[in-house]
């Protein structure tokens, strides 16, 4: 609980699939087995794109449904918004956070984190995407000044997470109304993640292959307000629209 409340409030200042049968569902027979999974099957009407980092590179699927966030951010990495920013904010089984524009001349120890580019995007929270480790979603200020809960132009984050017990996920379908499902709930069991999220940010993608990158970035020393120790950098490429 502490470490979401703390995600709520620096998200705020940008510091921070129920199965379905149609286009972005994750095949069942590469998922529902009783190991962790390294890498998924992008669906074919995703768009892709590669984060590379000093760890290694993210493959990432952005989401056909979330078409205002997925064209933001071909758009960012089009124009090279985001290559040399840090991934400013890092919490160890939680999430890794960047999009931070002002990040690319970063001092070293400067507190970093509470800008943002170009403008807020109207939220596109959907119940098929939950916050399972890899789902890419964005942040954004919080609901006191951003009832509608409009997301970051440029800041994201990617959730690396807990274990998930099948008690939190019933809880979570009484008080939010939602179902998720035999694939998801296997993949929150598989993979862990972080449900108290869900719906309330907007997932608009996942890392589909690389989930080992995001273990190596969470593991990095951090200062007092959760900045790497040495700077995490980022290089996007669009691989498919």
């Amino acid at each position: 609980m502490k470490l979401y409340l703390n995600l709520l409030f620096l998200i705020f200042l940008f510091s921070c699939k129920t199965t379905k049968v149609s286009k972005t569902t994750i095949s069942t027979d590469k998922v529902l087995k009783d190991s962790v999974p390294s890498k998924f099957e992008p669906d074919p009407f995703s768009s892709l794109l590669e984060m590379e980092t000093q760890f290694g590179t993210m493959k990432i699927e952005l989401f056909f449904e979330a078409g205002e966030h997925r064209e933001n951010f071909i758009k960012l990495a089009k124009n090279k918004a985001l290559d040399g920013t840090l991934f400013h904010r890092v919490i160890k089984n939680f999430m890794v956070q960047g999009g931070d524009p002002s990040t690319k001349t970063a001092k070293a120890g400067q507190r970093i984190g509470s800008n943002s580019s170009g403008k807020e995007i109207s939220a596109e929270i959907n119940s098929r995407y939950f916050h399972v480790k890899g789902a890419l979603a964005a942040a954004r200020r919080p609901d006191e000044v951003n009832p509608e809960k409009k997301s970051s132009g440029s800041q994201f984050y990617i959730v690396h997470g807990n274990p998930v017990s099948t008690e939190t996920l019933d809880k979570n379908e009484r008080s939010l109304g939602i179902v998720y499902g035999t694939q998801n709930r296997e993949l929150y069991r598989l993979l862990g993640g972080a449900p108290q999220l869900d719906m309330n940010y907007t997932v608009f993608g996942r890392v589909y292959e690389g989930l080992n990158v995001i273990d190596s970035i969470a593991l990095q020393p951090t200062d007092s307000y959760d900045r790497p120790e040495k700077d995490v950098k980022i290089m996007m490429r669009v691989i498919k629209e």
